[in-house]
């Protein structure tokens, strides 16, 4: 005879509205529930699919930057609105203020220097949280100072990028921003000083067709959505249908466009490798 009888499960009923919000996120990959506290831990990165999401600019320097060496850059730059955009909900102004608020960032990439694994390198981060990380003349900028910086301390640029492309709220001026940038890496080959590429989902349009594909070393996180155009887009006006994998970073690495595939938690690792292989500095075994 059972000490306890089988309890009904039946009758146990879950409402939703009794789940705290934001505590858990559901990988797009495997379907997965994983503990936010768990993905933040893990730089979000799904532990068992591999599923890469995607990573605060802070969160990112933080992974990349030794401790105590980072000195961020230009904090003072603010988009302006030379255009008087007026959207349908709300001006650009208005926009701004936004996602300043919700970000705790005043655009949409932070710059800086510091050293990684004791190499120092000049570095800037975007971030998709921030207006899809669109091109203004804010983010140009900022970009084209990072590598200015590393021309005046002769140190390695890295540019981890993800974008949507322009920033159509600032229109020409930013399309400029692919000039700018790509002139200020040229002047840094001719430096012969080196710079790293760093892709993440998504890459796409103004950015991909400027600095992020100018890398001398050009690699990318599993996954990735790297492009000009949006694969319907691409489609709709070819009229043919797209290879199985187009426009992922598995598949420009097949085809010659990137270097290198690497996974978010050994980055800081390779980039030791490259910048040491690239400097001629010691290699640390202990970066991590």
């Amino acid at each position: 005879m059972a000490l306890f009888s089988k309890p009904n499960y039946s009758r146990v009923t879950v409402n939703r509205k009794d789940i705290p919000k934001g505590l858990w996120t559901k990988c797009p990959k495997s379907g997965e529930i994983i503990y936010n506290k768990e993905l933040e831990q893990n730089l979000m990165v799904v532990p068992k699919s591999g599923y890469h999401f995607p990573l605060a600019a802070p969160s990112r320097v933080n992974s990349l930057i030794d401790e105590g060496t980072w000195t961020e850059t230009d904090m003072t730059l603010e988009s302006m609105d030379p255009l008087k955009f007026k959207g349908p909900s709300s001006s650009y102004p208005e926009k701004l203020e936004q996602y300043k608020k919700r970000t705790d960032l005043t655009d949409a990439v932070i710059s800086g220097y510091g050293s990684l694994s004791g190499i120092e390198i000049s570095l800037a981060v975007m971030d998709f949280r921030f207006l899809g990380a669109s091109m203004g003349s804010v983010v140009g900028e900022k970009i084209t100072r990072t590598i200015e910086r590393g021309l005046e301390k002769k140190c390695p640029v890295i540019i981890v990028s993800t974008s949507g492309g322009a920033r159509m709220y600032e229109g020409i001026l930013s399309l400029m921003q692919m000039a700018k940038t790509s002139a200020a890496l040229g002047r840094l080959a001719k430096a012969r000083l080196p710079y790293i590429s760093v892709l993440t989902n998504p890459t796409m349009a103004g950015v991909m067709a400027s600095f992020a594909s100018l890398g001398d070393l050009i690699v990318a996180e599993p996954g990735a959505l790297v492009g000009f155009a949006g694969p319907r887009v691409i489609k709709e006006t070819t009229q043919q249908d797209l290879p199985p994998g187009f426009q992922t970073s598995e598949f420009l690495l097949d085809h010659g466009l990137i270097d290198q595939i690497i996974h978010r938690s050994e980055l800081k690792t390779k980039l030791n490798f490259f910048l040491s292989a690239f400097t001629g500095k010691e290699l640390k075994e202990s970066a991590s």
